[in-house]
C-alpha cells in the first residue's frame, strides 16, 4: 500500500460535504484573519527561538551552536513562508515585507565575499560596502556612520542607494551570516561558513568577529520587532488593520484573498522564484540560496495558498486553525467549479512537493536548474505548469463569487 505523504494529510480536506450548508462571506474573511494572525504569531515564536540560538552562538561559538542556529533558522522559515500569500492585496503587508524577506541580495554589502566568484548587481554602489568591516559607508555625497551596528542602522541601510539588491536585514541577511556564500554553483552543497567567524579574540577568522556578532544579533532583534508589529495588526479586538479589513464589505476581503493566492501562485512563485532561475540556470536567483533550503521555501509558499483556499492552518505546535473557507463558499454556488479549484490547488501542492523529495534524495533546487540537467529542468517546469493551472482555477472560482477581472500579478512574466 502506498504510504501517505505529509502533503496528502495536509490537503485531506480537498473537498468536504460541509459545502452543503450555507457559508457566509463574512465568516470566510473572519477565518482568513484568524489564520493570518496565527501564522504571524508562529513566525514570531520561531523567530524568538532563532534569536535564542543566535545568542548561544555568539556567547559560545562552536560547530554545535552554529548548527543549532541554522536548524532554528530553517524552522523559522516554515511559518513565515506560509505568510507570503497575505502580501498581495494587503498593502500593509507588502510594504512591510521587504525588510524581512527581500532577495536576492548582494552579500558584499554585509560581509566578506569570495572576490573571484562574487556576482552582484551591476552599478550597485553598495555591492562591496562590507558593513561589518567598515566604520563608515560612502554613498554618493553622503557618508553614513556605521561605527555602531544596531537595528536602526541596518534598517537605514536596507536598499542603500536605492538598490533593491542592498538587503541589509531580514531572514536572508541572517541566512548569509549563518551559512556564508554558496560557492558550489549548480553542484551539490550549501554555504560553509565556519563557526570561527564568531570567535572573539584569538582564533577569529576573516576579521571583525565582534562586529559580525553585533550584526547578526541586530538583524535578529529587528526581525522580532517587525514580526511583533505585524502580529499586532492582525490581532482581534483592536483598532488595527484587521479591524479595517473585516469592517469592509466581505466581497472586498474575498477579492484580497483570491488576488493574494493568484499573485503568489503566478507572478511570484511560478515567475520570480522558479521561471527566472530556470531560464537563467542561475543559483544566484534561487530563494534560500545560501542554505539550499529553496525547495522548502517554495513548498511552504504553496502551502500558504492551500491554507487560504481550504480555510485551515496547521500551527507549529500541531494544533489547527480552521473555519469557513473559500472552497465551501464557492461550492455553495457552483460545486463543479469548487471541485476543479480544489483539485488544482491539491495537484500544485503535490507537484511542488516533488522539489522537496528531490532535495531529500540529494538533488537540491540549484542542481535541478543546471543547464545540463534535463530531468531537473523538467521537474521545475512541471511545477510552474501546475502553478499556472492553479491560478486559472482560482480566477474561475473568483468569477463564481461575482469577483471579475481578478488580474493576478504576473510580475511581467508570460506563461
Amino acid at each position: 500500500m502506498m504510504k501517505k505523504t505529509i502533503i496528502a494529510m495536509l490537503t485531506a480536506s480537498a473537498f468536504t460535504s460541509s459545502a452543503a450548508w450555507a457559508v457566509e462571506s463574512k465568516d470566510v474573511v473572519s477565518n482568513y484573519a484568524d489564520i493570518v494572525h496565527a501564522v504571524y504569531e508562529d513566525a514570531e515564536t520561531t523567530a524568538k527561538a532563532l534569536d535564542s540560538a543566535i545568542d548561544a552562538l555568539i556567547k559560545t561559538p562552536s560547530a554545535e551552536t552554529l548548527a543549532a542556529a541554522k536548524k532554528a533558522w530553517l524552522a523559522a522559515r516554515v511559518p513565515y513562508q506560509q505568510s507570503e500569500v497575505f502580501r498581495f492585496g494587503n498593502s500593509i503587508v507588502d510594504d512591510w515585507e521587504g525588510q524581512l524577506n527581500a532577495w536576492p541580495l548582494d552579500e558584499g554589502l554585509i560581509d566578506y565575499v569570495d572576490s573571484k566568484s562574487y556576482q552582484h548587481e551591476l552599478g550597485n554602489p553598495g555591492a562591496t560596502a562590507n558593513i561589518i568591516s567598515s566604520a563608515s559607508i560612502q554613498v554618493g555625497n553622503d557618508k553614513i556612520d556605521a561605527s555602531k551596528i544596531a537595528p536602526e542602522l541596518l534598517a537605514e541601510l536596507n536598499e542603500l542607494g536605492g538598490s533593491e539588491a542592498n538587503v541589509a536585514t531580514g531572514y536572508h541577511a541572517i541566512e548569509f551570516l549563518l551559512w556564508g556564500q554558496d560557492l558550489n554553483g549548480t553542484n551539490a552543497g550549501a554555504g560553509a561558513r565556519a563557526y570561527t567567524d564568531y570567535l572573539q579574540g584569538k582564533g577569529c577568522t576573516n576579521d571583525n568577529c565582534d562586529r559580525r556578532a553585533e550584526y547578526l544579533k541586530s538583524t535578529s532583534t529587528l526581525l522580532l520587532t517587525d514580526l511583533a508589529e505585524m502580529k499586532q495588526e492582525w490581532s482581534a479586538g483592536q483598532d488595527n488593520y484587521r479591524a479595517e479589513l473585516t469592517a469592509k464589505p466581505a466581497k472586498d476581503g474575498l477579492r484580497i484573498m483570491l488576488f493574494g493566492m493568484g499573485s503568489l501562485s503566478l507572478g511570484e512563485l511560478a515567475g520570480e522564484r522558479m521561471k527566472v532561475a530556470l531560464e537563467a540556470n542561475s543559483p544566484e536567483d534561487e530563494h534560500d540560496c545560501f542554505s539550499d533550503n529553496t525547495h522548502n521555501s517554495h513548498f511552504y509558499n504553496q502551502q500558504g495558498i492551500n491554507n487560504v483556499w481550504f480555510g485551515q492552518y496547521t500551527r507549529v505546535d500541531g494544533s489547527k486553525v480552521s473555519g469557513a473557507s473559500l472552497e465551501e463558499l464557492v461550492a455553495s454556488k457552483d460545486k463543479a467549479a469548487a471541485e476543479k479549484a480544489s483539485k488544482a490547488v491539491s495537484a500544485a501542492t503535490e507537484q511542488v512537493k516533488t522539489l522537496v523529495v528531490s532535495a531529500e534524495n540529494g538533488q537540491a533546487f540549484d542542481q535541478l536548474i543546471a543547464p545540463d540537467n534535463a530531468k531537473g529542468n523538467a521537474l521545475v517546469n512541471e511545477s510552474i505548469v501546475a502553478l499556472v493551472k492553479q491560478t486559472g482555477e482560482i480566477e474561475k472560482a473568483s468569477n463564481v463569487l461575482g469577483i471579475y477581472n481578478l488580474n493576478p500579478d504576473t510580475a511581467d512574466h508570460e506563461f
